[in-house]
């Protein structure tokens, strides 16, 4: 059996609920969309079991279309508040074709409130205040990445009233990317209820919370990758029964979703995720994990959102560098730096911090100054893009 796709526009989240109440109601299914145009490929009808199709790029790769049922997404949700303090009222401020975004809008229809609905683009922390002192629910939730947080906790700090806004949130949860430690302490010292999120378009959102798996999820790690289980897995990937296959595998009687991603188990259950397992490079004989130099990197002051890539070099064979969006195109390199350079300091700082944790072979080779940092439609870097633009600078 199947049942009709409907694309909605996402440019207006108020539309996108409206289509997920039905959706998650029996009727058709709902495919947000960044602009009013309908893909040629985009199928009119879908299996009867999937309700929200998700499209993302991931950090790379070719676009994919993740089919995900009202049971997934519910699940999900179930299993946020159990985990969080319970069913509560929610701000949205992430785009509404963002599975993050999407949870904030399947948790209202859950718990049977009205969420607060800000414009989409560029996030102003006073919309976002007077969006949250509308909320006349005794809890009250919010989802953010850490850019968004990092804007908040400045605002915090400069204002009490702003402050005390936050404080009354039961839980910001923040995911998207690696959120730095030095984050998530600024947001406590103000007394702010941060929660780190773990998870992606297959698994419903997040379902691991500060490296704890919530509801029914299950974490292991197979051959040194994070694999998750639970109710709330995709159903898989839209026509695209190849990479279907390859990502949702059955073990021991359950099913499991391979995310590419690196990571460890504690003893006591922590997922700590260390990386993607394809982001590795070897330098000067090294095996070096870009995921956790930029992990190291974000932690500095002023690279929160701080992106690193590959490149090639003549005498290690590749090296990390860093991009980001702070100032005019400028390459600064180890070894193209005068000793009394101000921007020599700089990088040595950085490749100092980098090597004190993860091995002189780590440190940056080099820092981009870009004017923006390209985006994938997911909102997140676009990592080959970046990689392009790091070796055309330097070739040329």
């Amino acid at each position: 059996m199947t049942r009709p796709l409907l694309p909605v526009d996402a440019r207006d989240p108020g539309a996108v609920l409206d289509a997920l109440r039905v959706a998650l109601d029996g009727g058709p299914a709902v495919a947000p969309r960044t602009d009013d145009r309908v893909p040629v490929d985009l199928p009119g009808v879908v299996p009867q079991a999937v309700s929200l199709v998700v499209e993302t790029s991931g950090s790379s790769g070719r676009p994919k279309r993740v089919a995900l049922s009202s049971d997934a997404v519910l699940a999900g949700a179930a299993a946020a508040d159990g985990a969080l303090a319970g069913p509560g009222q929610w701000v949205l401020a992430l785009p509404a074709h963002y599975v993050a975004g999407l949870n904030v809008l399947v948790r209202s229809l859950a718990a049977g409130t009205e969420p607060a609905l800000l414009a989409p683009g560029h996030f102003d922390i006073g919309a976002f205040v007077a969006a949250a002192e509308r909320l006349d629910h005794a809890v009250r939730y919010s989802s953010l990445v850490p850019a968004q947080l990092s804007t908040a906790l400045d605002a915090a700090e400069a204002d009490r009233a702003v402050a005390d806004v936050l404080r009354r949130f039961d839980a910001l949860l923040v995911g998207g990317q690696a959120t730095p430690a030095a984050l998530v302490e600024r947001a406590r010292r103000l007394g702010v209820t941060v929660v780190r999120t773990y998870g992606s378009s297959e698994t419903s959102g997040g379902c691991v919370y500060d490296g704890v798996p919530v509801g029914r999820t299950r974490v292991e790690v197979v051959d040194g990758q994070v694999e998750l289980s639970g109710p709330s897995l995709a159903e898989g990937y839209l026509d695209d029964p190849e990479r279907t296959a390859a990502a949702f595998v059955t073990r021991d009687g359950l099913r499991w979703y391979r995310t590419g991603d690196a990571g460890t188990v504690s003893p006591d259950g922590v997922l700590t995720v260390s990386g993607r397992l394809d982001d590795v490079i070897v330098s000067g004989g090294e095996k070096v994990s870009l995921g956790v130099v930029e992990r190291v990197v974000r932690e500095q002051p002023g690279l929160a959102d701080a992106v690193v890539v590959r490149a090639a070099h003549a005498r290690w064979g590749e090296v990390p560098v860093v991009v980001t969006d702070a100032a005019p195109p400028v390459l600064t390199a180890a070894d193209d730096l005068a000793a009394d350079d101000p921007a020599a300091d700089d990088l040595a700082a950085l490749r100092s911090a980098v090597a004190a944790v993860a091995g002189r072979a780590a440190a940056p080779d080099r820092i981009v100054r870009v004017d923006t940092v390209p985006l994938l439609a997911s909102g997140k870097p676009d990592r080959v893009a970046l990689t392009r633009l790091v070796a055309d600078l330097a070739a040329s």
